[in-house]
C-alpha cells in the first residue's frame, strides 16, 4: 500500500531555502512538478535564511538577517534586515571559499549581481538564487508558487515542508544519498552542502553528481 501511494506522488511541495543544499535540489529531479510554499509562517534558524559552505578551516553558515518579529509573518512578507552588511559578507565569504575552485570564474558572474542589489524580501532573494541554480544545473522541472496554505496537500503531492532541518544537517537524507566529489578544501568530503559548493567545484558535471545520488 505504501509503495503504491508513493508511486502516485508525482509532485513536490517544499519551503523555499536560501542557496539550498543538495538534498533539496535533488527533489527537483525526483518529481514532475515542484510547488514552493509561499504562504507558510516564517520559521527562525532554518534553511529559509541560511546555507552552509566549505571554507579553508570549517563549515561556515551564511545567514541572511531578517527584521525582528518576522516569525509572525507570512514567508513572503519577511523583510531582510539591510542595516547589517550581510550581502558584502556573504559574497566575500563565497570568494574566499571558492575563488580558486575550478568553475568559480565561470559561474561567479551569475551570482555576484544578486549581492549588489538591495533586496527587501527574503522570499524574493531566495527565488532569484534558486532560479539561477536551476538554470546552471539545466534542471527544467516546472516550478510554481502555492496560492494558499493547505495543511494536507492533495493525493499525489509529496509534502516536504519543514522536513529538511538546518539543525539536523547530518540527518537522514530525504531525496539523495551523498555522492563524494572533489571539494575545494581538505581530503574529507563534507556532504549536503549548499548547491553553490557543487557548482563551483564540479561545474557542468554537477547534474551528474545529483543524478548519481538520487534515491529511488
Amino acid at each position: 500500500m505504501e509503495k503504491s501511494q508513493q508511486a502516485k506522488q508525482t509532485e513536490l511541495i517544499i519551503d523555499l531555502h536560501y542557496l539550498p543544499n543538495l538534498d533539496f535540489i535533488t527533489g527537483f529531479l525526483k518529481f514532475d512538478r515542484v510547488w514552493l510554499e509561499a504562504h507558510e509562517h516564517y520559521q527562525k534558524q532554518s534553511y529559509r535564511n541560511r546555507c552552509y559552505i566549505v571554507t579553508a578551516h570549517q563549515v561556515d553558515a551564511l545567514a541572511v538577517p531578517v527584521q525582528q518579529g518576522t516569525h509572525h509573518h507570512s514567508i513572503r512578507d519577511v523583510r531582510i534586515d539591510n542595516s547589517q552588511p550581510w550581502a558584502i559578507r556573504h559574497w566575500r565569504s563565497l570568494q574566499a571559499a571558492y575563488g580558486k575552485a575550478p568553475f568559480f570564474e565561470y559561474y561567479a558572474p551569475e551570482f555576484e549581481p544578486v549581492y549588489h542589489r538591495e533586496w527587501k524580501f527574503l522570499f524574493d532573494l531566495n527565488k532569484e538564487l534558486l532560479t539561477i541554480c536551476l538554470k546552471l544545473l539545466t534542471i527544467r522541472t516546472p516550478v510554481n508558487l502555492t496560492n494558499c496554505y493547505v495543511k494536507s496537500p492533495d493525493v499525489g503531492v509529496f509534502d516536504a515542508r519543514s522536513v529538511l532541518n538546518s539543525r539536523n544537517r547530518q540527518g537522514s537524507p530525504l531525496f539523495c544519498s551523498p555522492v563524494p566529489y572533489q571539494q575545494n578544501f581538505g581530503p574529507d568530503f563534507v556532504p549536503n552542502m549548499s548547491v553553490i559548493d557543487l557548482l563551483f567545484c564540479q561545474g557542468p558535471a554537477s547534474l551528474d553528481v545529483l543524478k548519481a545520488g538520487l534515491r529511488e
